[in-house]
């Protein structure tokens, strides 16, 4: 579950800082080291990487009661030439169990998130004090129950003290199918995505232990809001505090994830005889194997 753009925000009231951040970041006095394609060789950073990985959730807080899964996920990332890739499959219920809250329901989430280069297309060196390079950005998330979604925007590599590299992107959504709502096929909200991987403790044998997360702020989802007041919410946060052990072919961890009004559900709101939980702590548990 790294959940990084580069090897995985949301809310205009209460959480003005998360801007505030943002901005300092863009400029930062540290300078980083700059992303330069001006000697035209845009494959001096390519890499790949491509894993299992088996997740156990816990409390989680999707909506309509969803809160524990045992569930497969295989991951993938990596570079080559312009194009930075990132994305997932998620399989829910892996092990067909009654126990599981998604037993015979939803069965697949994928996102697909490639971002491309500007430095590498233009062939020069964009960098502006910390931000070591930018990018046209893209999202798209895909469920098996009427969920198609796109966001495009701008994205940077942003050098920050300790963290190293955060990516971060700021990017307008298109709601190609949403369960059928009424912001389908049209541009409805923003997101404000922000992931990074920092290895902090290293051990003899060359595996070490990372701090890797996330952090999505969704804003401007007016038109779910107009529909339905009283059960949806302009807004809507995710913040994912990942602890990995990682080897070079082997990963385990656990991740505490806050979430705020989880895909703008409003948390106590109705559903039928039951309120939605969608706002606290979560717990993640996982076993990768990589490739």
């Amino acid at each position: 579950m790294m959940k990084y753009f580069g090897k995985k925000v949301y809310r205009h009231s209460g959480f003005p800082s998360l801007f505030s951040i943002f901005a300092l970041a863009l400029f930062w006095c540290t300078q980083a080291l700059a992303t330069d394609y001006s000697d035209g060789d845009i494959h001096k950073n390519d890499y790949k990487w491509f894993q299992f990985n088996l997740m156990q959730s816990q409390d989680n807080k999707l909506p309509f009661g969803n809160e524990k899964d045992t569930y497969f996920e295989m991951e993938f990332g990596g570079r080559n030439g312009i194009v930075s890739l990132y994305g997932y499959l998620d399989v829910f219920d892996i092990f067909n169990s009654s126990k599981d809250d998604l037993h015979k329901k939803d069965n697949f989430f994928l996102k697909f998130a490639p971002r491309f280069s500007l430095d590498g297309i233009l062939r020069t060196d964009l960098a502006v004090g910390s931000l070591k390079e930018w990018y046209i950005s893209t999202i798209t998330n895909v469920a098996d129950k009427s969920l198609f979604e796109h966001f495009v925007g701008l994205g940077a590599d942003i050098e920050l003290p300790w963290f190293g590299v955060v990516g971060s992107n700021l990017l307008a959504r298109y709601a190609r199918e949403n369960f059928g709502a009424k912001d389908e096929g049209k541009w409805s909200g923003y997101i404000f995505a922000n992931n990074w991987f920092k290895p902090f403790y290293f051990f003899d044998d060359k595996s070490f232990i990372a701090y890797q997360g996330y952090l999505d702020y969704k804003f401007g989802y007016d038109k779910l809001y107009k529909e339905s007041k009283d059960t949806r919410t302009k807004t809507s946060f995710e913040w994912f505090h990942g602890f990995y052990w990682h080897s070079d072919q082997w990963a385990a961890g656990y991740g505490l994830k806050y979430y705020r009004d989880m895909a703008n559900f409003k948390d106590g709101a109705s559903y039928g005889s039951k309120k939605q939980n969608t706002t606290g702590f979560g717990h993640y548990f996982d076993v990768t194997y990589k490739f």
